[in-house]
């Protein structure tokens, strides 16, 4: 597949898009809505990172014991289900005195029903599209979230000013409800990728198969921990800077698009596998300077620059997908969209507590530090692995 127009000629592939978009803008405005409110609330830099980022934390139970249905499950209906929980769900947190313990339970239901949902649509992704099209057409996906993230957090931010929180969480509700119905009224239905019920003993037997294999194991970790502590710096953004916290997650948005073209489109296929490092690289070591408290513009530019660093997953996705059996793609990729938000749940936890005890500015660059020593030590553990494979395969010379 050679460009942007043949993919979207793609049968699907148009409405799977838009109601991918309108499940991204909704997740970005409520999201900082949510950080706001409960900011406002309790002054905890703690509860805003997890407000924020607290629908991530509930992936790793969902990967754990929903994620068989990402294969299992009629696409069509589980992504319509997904989005109606999300939409009803978001609607809940818009209710005026709403204890902040239940602000939590709404986002654990929201973070179960996500895991399974990633699974599914990216399953469905690689199912439309060709098998030389699912980079490109990931790369989109990833171009869009940019784009939105950009268009959520400024629209995100005015709402936020001028009118309220609440009303910008029934907005995001609002716009589930919309990719609930694209995904119902423009998706055809499919039969589920593979035979059998979804269950536990199913999650655990494919679990234990995708990280049995060292290769796999090693980008999964490459794509969960390095990035994850990254957007722990981000979950700060809203106690670091309160007035500009939008404008730092829109340059982040834009930074990401600037890395999916570059990755997706830009770079030779024979080039891609070379980037995987320096771009893990790239994500932490602008955050670095935070502990020095920069000026506002140049806060932008560090951002901006550190997230063109998220072009790493596509090279990882690609590699992914590549060592993956061919029933278990959408469990795979699953796996990966689960761990990682998940991740990103735990490294907002992380990054807010170390905040709580010290400041923002010396938690964000922990996290950016501690993001690039095991960037360097998966890279370490590939090449002695590398290595290994060789000296099994030379042949030894006869006497």
């Amino acid at each position: 597949m050679r460009g942007y127009r043949q993919l979207f000629r793609t049968p699907e592939f148009t409405p799977l898009f838009l109601a991918s978009s309108a499940n991204v803008m909704a997740q970005t405005v409520g999201g900082l809505a949510l950080g706001v409110l409960v900011f406002r609330a309790t002054d905890s830099p703690l509860l805003s990172a997890l407000s924020m980022f607290g629908q991530s934390l509930p992936q790793v139970l969902g990967a754990t014991f929903l994620l068989s249905g990402a294969d299992r499950l009629p696409p069509r209906a589980a992504l319509t289900g997904v989005s109606v929980v999300l939409a009803a769900g978001t609607a809940v947190l818009a209710l005026p005195a709403l204890p902040v313990w239940a602000v939590f339970a709404v986002l654990l239901g929201q973070g179960l029903a996500a895991s399974l949902g990633g699974g599914v649509r990216w399953g469905l992704v690689n199912e439309i599209l060709s098998k030389d099209g699912y980079l490109l057409g990931r790369s989109v996906f990833n171009m869009m979230a940019g784009v939105v993230q950009i268009l959520g957090f400024a629209t995100g931010g005015v709402l936020v000013a001028v009118l309220s929180p609440r009303v910008s969480l029934l907005l995001a509700a609002a716009l589930y409800g919309v990719a609930a119905v694209v995904v119902r009224l423009c998706l055809t239905p499919r039969p589920p990728r593979a035979t059998g019920r979804p269950s536990v003993s199913a999650t655990w037997r494919a679990n234990v198969l995708l990280w049995s294999s060292p290769p796999r194991r090693r980008v999964y970790l490459a794509l969960w921990i390095p990035n994850g502590l990254v957007v722990g710096c981000e979950s700060l953004f809203v106690p670091y800077a309160p007035e500009a916290a939008g404008t730092l997650f829109a340059c982040a948005a834009l930074g990401m698009l600037a890395g999916d073209v570059l990755v997706g489109r830009l770079v030779p296929p024979r080039l891609r596998p070379r980037l995987g490092f320096p771009l893990l690289l790239l994500l932490a070591v602008p955050y670095v300077p935070f502990l020095l408290r920069p000026p506002l513009p140049l806060a932008v530019a560090a951002v901006t620059l550190a997230s063109v660093g998220f072009g790493a997953s596509l090279v990882q996705q690609e590699r992914l997908v590549a060592l993956t059996p061919e029933g278990l793609t959408g469990h795979a990729l699953g796996l990966h969209s689960s761990g990682m938000l998940t991740m990103q749940g735990v490294a907002a936890v992380l990054a807010g507590s170390v905040a709580q005890l010290t400041s923002p500015a010396l938690a964000m660059t922990a996290m950016a530090v501690a993001s690039a020593a095991v960037t360097l030590a998966l890279t370490a553990a590939g090449r002695r692995e590398r290595r290994r494979e060789q000296r099994a395969t030379t042949p030894v010379p006869e006497q």
